[in-house]
């Protein structure tokens, strides 16, 4: 028997503090439900008679059951075991369709739709009012019929839904890693409740010290360095600086001058420390750190819905800013860092550090600590996407190269520049190495590179400068012929000057001769897509993927049985379109995609997988890990060489992957 099942809130919590933190201020109103083809209950919550319910069903179908309706009804008594949940929001994002149940009802054209008037109800009964009361049954006898009308029409859409929606995902293994994740996302991640208070405290201070200093060095016309429109008026008025914006790029640049008088430096200086945002994450983690010092519902399973990767949710843990502290590196950074969160904690960081907003930013992954007694283990899979992609599209050469331990940044910029890899130095690796294989293994050009390099602090101008030097003239003549080609279709330039550009592209052309495997992987799974579009039901191979249509459904098929889902996939003149999420506008829109974007998808998902892999392997081993970023898993219930170890286990379908993990055990996380 299948359980359809919904609930209906409130809370004296926001939402947006996470389904954890909010059940611990949650009520229960509702519980809508119906078992098979039966008509829909939508009734006061009754713990006994849904336990009862939940218990005989064999299948318990929830939207967002698994980090919502789960979660609140835990904290009640009442418990859904994973194994039985099927979760139609996580089943959406497994086939890269949009997560919200009205947006997928509009994708089905479903029959059902949301009462119009739901979202008062919601207000009225779910949501504290000015006073911080709720409306009642009592108080709202008819409302209150009317909420219980509305309660009934999420299950009748999931209904259709759980019919409609693809199940190529639906895997016995995928259900596993889902279930991972569910584990993990209850465990949580402790954190630092005392830490995060004294640096607001900090932060506070110093933004009131700064607001001074900036009017001091404007002589009160500007009240704060936050106040960007008068700052840089002023600045460009009293000082003819001539900036067109304040953004912390600019600012950095404007700072490499030499010619700069004192007070404009400072106030430069000021604006940089002011502007510093990664400190709001301090009063993000307490806005949703749940009683016990702990963050819950920190990753979204598949939420990166174009390769089935994890999202961050709420504190966003994904996006820790890099640690940096102006003259220390290294070890005697960590040092720097630790002295720094002793002194906030002591209320002292002013008198050990000039630049307190600096020191909040970089302790941010210090926020992170173990339970008490317990160490954290910290390991990272090594240069997993890179190894993926020569993996997928056949680059031997590389892949024995990262079988031998080799330091793969050092070779390819040895094959770039005709250099054996022990004759690079650390400037070419970082600069030519490293740079290239973030860059360009996804048909990337001069705007990607730059892009890279320029996170990375490298001067293009020079780095164009020693490539033209250094590489083949051949090559060079490619990327000059290139470089008029382009301003005679009037392309992007990226406003690099033609010297730098034939430089940078010089460097794409030598990286793609030293990658022929690969660079033709970009234009065989284009032509494979195409193909299978065109023809319905047919297979299409390209390295180790493979493309076929069923309906109106494009499938990547990955190694590991796994799809990578391209709704109403056409093909365009210019490009393949389909109908895809939109990152920004967040709308399910029609997208384009091509190649080196199918590359991506395709590396990205496979790293995925390798890490999930991971991920079930050390939950089943009772490893307890309380969190994952990018490539790293974080545990507490072992340490960082057995954690490594089982990152290291190739999955079966991966043969001829060569895998590599590290780590270190830390009382508090560092990268």
């Amino acid at each position: 028997m299948i359980l359809w099942l919904d609930l209906e809130t409130a809370s004296t919590v926001p939402i947006k503090a996470g389904a954890y933190r909010y059940s611990e201020g949650a009520r229960i109103l509702v519980q809508a439900y119906a078992e098979d083809e039966g008509p829909i209950t939508a009734e006061p919550f009754d713990g006994a008679v849904l336990q009862r319910l939940i218990d005989s069903a064999d299948t318990v179908v929830a939207h967002n059951g698994g980090l919502f309706d789960r979660v609140q009804l835990a904290r009640h008594g009442v418990t859904i075991p994973v194994e039985k949940l099927h979760d139609t929001m996580a089943i959406a994002y497994q086939h890269s369709l949009p997560g919200s149940l009205d947006m997928l009802a509009g994708v089905f054209r479903l029959k059902a739709s949301k009462d119009k008037d739901g979202k008062r109800l919601i207000r009225l009964f779910c949501v504290p009012n000015k006073k911080g009361g709720f409306a009642t049954p009592e108080t709202h006898p008819e409302d209150w019929r009317k909420f219980l009308d509305y309660a009934k029409t999420d299950i009748e859409v999931m209904r259709q839904l759980y019919k409609k929606m693809p199940t190529w995902n639906l895997t016995p293994f995928e259900r596993r890693v889902w279930a991972a994740d569910q584990a993990i996302n209850d465990r949580g991640l402790g954190v630092d409740v005392a830490l995060a208070t004294a640096a607001i405290t900090a932060v506070d201070a110093a933004q009131v010290h700064l607001a001074e200093r900036a009017s001091d060095l404007t002589l009160g016309v500007v009240g704060s360095a936050t106040q960007r429109n008068a700052l840089l008026s002023y600045m460009n008025e009293a000082y003819g600086l001539g900036l067109e914006d304040l953004k912390g790029s600019t600012v950095e640049k404007a700072l490499e001058r030499d010619d700069l008088p004192a007070e404009l430096r400072e106030l430069l200086v000021v604006r940089s420390q002011a502007s510093t945002t990664s400190t709001a994450k301090y009063r993000a983690l307490l806005d949703c750190v749940c009683a016990d010092g702990r963050l819950r519902g920190l990753k979204q399973y598949c939420g990166a819905s174009r390769t089935g990767r994890w999202a961050g949710r709420l504190w966003q843990p994904d996006n820790l800013p890099r640690s940096t502290i102006a003259g220390f590196k290294g070890e005697a950074l960590q040092e720097a860092i630790e002295i720094g969160i002793e002194a906030l904690k002591l209320g002292a960081a002013d008198l050990l550090f000039d630049n307190v907003m600096e020191l909040t930013s970089a302790a941010l992954r210090g926020l992170i600590v173990p339970r008490a007694g317990s160490t954290l283990a910290v390991a990272d899979l090594n240069a997993i996407e890179g190894r993926v992609l020569a993996w997928l599209a056949g680059e031997q050469w590389k892949l024995d190269a990262y079988a031998r331990g080799e330091d793969l940044y050092k070779v390819t910029a040895g094959r770039i520049l005709g250099k054996r890899p022990e004759d690079i130095t650390d400037d070419e690796r970082q600069q030519v190495g490293k740079v290239s294989e973030l860059a360009l293994g996804f048909q990337g050009g001069p705007g990607a590179f730059v892009t890279f390099a320029t996170a990375y602090n490298i001067n293009i101008d020079k780095l164009a400068d020693r490539a033209r030097e250094t590489l083949s003239p051949a090559i060079v003549e490619e990327s000059t012929k290139g470089w008029d080609w382009a301003l005679e279709q009037e392309r992007d330039t990226r406003g690099l000057s033609r010297d730098t550009w034939i430089g940078i592209d010089a460097i794409k052309r030598a990286w793609r001769m030293a990658h022929p495997k690969i660079s033709r992987f970009w234009g065989d799974l284009e032509d494979a897509a195409r193909a299978a579009i065109e023809n319905p039901g047919d297979e299409y191979q390209a390295g180790r993927v493979t493309f076929i249509r069923n309906a109106a459904w494009l499938m990547m098929r990955l190694p590991s049985d796994r799809c990578l889902c391209y709704p109403a996939a056409t093909n365009g003149e210019e490009a393949i379109t389909f109908m895809g999420t939109n990152q920004f506008t967040r709308r399910f829109e029609r997208m384009p995609t091509y190649g080196g974007k199918l590359a991506e998808n395709a590396t990205q998902a496979v790293a995925r997988d390798i890490l999930a892999h991971g991920l079930v392997l050390a939950e089943e081993r009772g490893f307890e890990p309380v969190m994952h970023v990018h490539d790293e898993i974080i545990a507490e219930n072992c340490t960082a060489a057995e954690l490594s170890e089982v990152m290291s286990i190739a999955p079966a379908w991966a043969d001829g992957l060569p895998l590599a993990a590290k780590g270190f055990d830390c009382a508090r996380y560092r990268k």
